[in-house]
């Protein structure tokens, strides 16, 4: 059983997945601040289990982009989780998780998170599903520019800007608007348990 933390935004979220599939999950936007809602959360998706920490086989933690008090929250929570049980613990990138599901799309594909001060943070993926270059963190305008082709627009940062990139970019825009938090966590379930399939894993340092 794995146990996945996400605070990259105010939309977080835990879940418990099993074998690259999630049994549980809870998302909530965050209202007050991870630090109050986070360990409740993840004290009431252990317990709808029935479980305790020493019955995981590891916890995967979101690790951004996105807020660093929030990342913060959440990676100190696994890696306290994840000492505490002696358990591995996966790191996964957080516009991985916003891509992952539209992947196989045929197209290529940005991922987009909100950077603050008017800013994305994007990833671009071809259409073998493999990264074309960094996380990058730059204007509208910026972003954009990099396109070159149809390209499959996903992630939280797309909310409310579907528009604005149809309008720069055209026929060229294919936009999936509104994909909720919860999505994410289940790319963080699958992602990271294929990860700890193969051994891959995170240092706790």
């Amino acid at each position: 059983m794995l146990l996945a933390i996400d605070t990259s935004t105010r939309n977080a979220g835990v879940a418990l997945g099993h074998e690259g599939r999630v049994l549980y999950s809870r998302s909530w936007f965050s209202t007050v601040n991870h630090s109050v809602e986070l360990m409740p959360a993840v004290a009431q998706t252990l317990e709808s289990q029935g479980l305790k920490v020493a019955g995981l086989d590891g916890v995967a933690v979101a690790l951004g982009p996105g807020g660093f008090s929030a990342l913060r929250v959440g990676m100190s929570v696994a890696k306290g989780l994840a000492a505490a049980g002696r358990k591995p613990i996966i790191g996964v990138g957080s516009l991985d998780m916003e891509a992952h599901a539209f992947l196989e799309s045929g197209l290529p594909v940005c991922a987009l998170l909100d950077a603050g001060r008017g800013e994305w943070a994007s990833a671009h993926f071809g259409i073998d599903g493999l990264r074309i270059r960094d996380d990058l963190v730059g204007s509208p305008e910026e972003i954009l520019e990099a396109i070159t082709g149809t390209t499959l627009f996903c992630g939280e940062g797309v909310d409310g800007r579907g528009e604005l990139i149809k309008e720069r970019l055209g026929s060229w825009a294919v936009v999936v608007d509104g994909a909720a938090a919860s999505l994410r966590l289940h790319s963080l379930v699958s992602m990271a348990q294929d990860r700890l399939d193969q051994g891959d894993v995170d240092d706790l340092a």
